[in-house]
């Protein structure tokens, strides 16, 4: 039996992924920030519920406490993440960014991410067979968002490209440093749910495809790759 758990899974592609990942057979704690949704969520799938909101160290140990007491944990999926939209569904672009602004999404999508990491990584080495994955997005490619011939040159927005970035930099060098577990970024593609206002183009099915074909990879499998369901990703 898999154990995974999956931050940020009370809606979106983490819900989806969670969907995909139990008709797959694996128990999936459901990681949220939200305990009523995160509960209400946990019980229409048939999953496990953990309380934990990844920019808060008590909540991110008290998680880890909770999954090592029921037995430990196999696939850890750091799918929480925020865009940082403005009220009116705008971006934030250069000459509105701040140092506040761009900390708030960095605590979620880059610290958030790490702190889940370090806090899990003695249930993930006790596993015979562990796996982390981080979902980026095509963004966070230094070569897409420079190249004139990408959709993804002319997203304006600052913070959410370069924490994605940063995700990708943590998976490479945490497969290398870590190479008893798999370790790799994936991006969904550009998936309509509530973090870009429901402005994207495909469906949370499709999204979560990579996100679930990751989690299951065996022991054997890539590791420190960034890719989407149609292959490598640019980094």
């Amino acid at each position: 039996m898999t154990t995974t758990l999956i931050t940020g899974a009370n809606k979106g592609l983490g819900f989806e992924t969670a969907r995909q990942l139990i008709a797959a057979g694996h128990t999936v704690y459901i990681g949220s920030r939200d305990a009523e949704r995160g509960q209400r969520a946990a019980d229409e799938l048939g999953a496990r519920f953990v309380s934990l909101d990844v920019t808060d160290d008590a909540s991110v140990q008290a998680a880890a406490r909770q999954i090592e007491a029921d037995g430990g944990l196999d696939v850890l999926v750091n799918n929480a993440g925020i865009e940082g939209r403005i009220a009116d569904n705008g971006i934030v672009g250069a000459a509105d960014l701040t140092a506040d602004s761009m900390r708030e999404i960095f605590d979620t999508n880059v610290f958030g991410l790490v702190r889940v990491t370090h806090a899990f990584l003695p249930l993930l080495n006790r596993s015979a067979a562990p796996v982390i994955v981080n979902v980026s997005s095509a963004l966070g490619s230094l070569s897409l968002i420079s190249s004139p011939e990408a959709p993804t040159y002319f997203y304006p927005g600052v913070a959410y490209p370069a924490s994605k970035a940063v995700v990708n930099m943590v998976t490479i060098q945490f497969a290398k440093q870590f190479p008893g577990i798999r370790v790799n970024a994936v991006e969904p593609g550009y998936t309509k749910t509530d973090l870009n206002g429901r402005t994207g183009t495909q469906t949370v099915e499709e999204g979560a495809a990579i996100i679930v074909q990751r989690a299951q990879v065996t022991p054997d499998g890539p590791t420190g790759t960034y890719s989407s369901l149609h292959g490598p990703v640019p980094w």
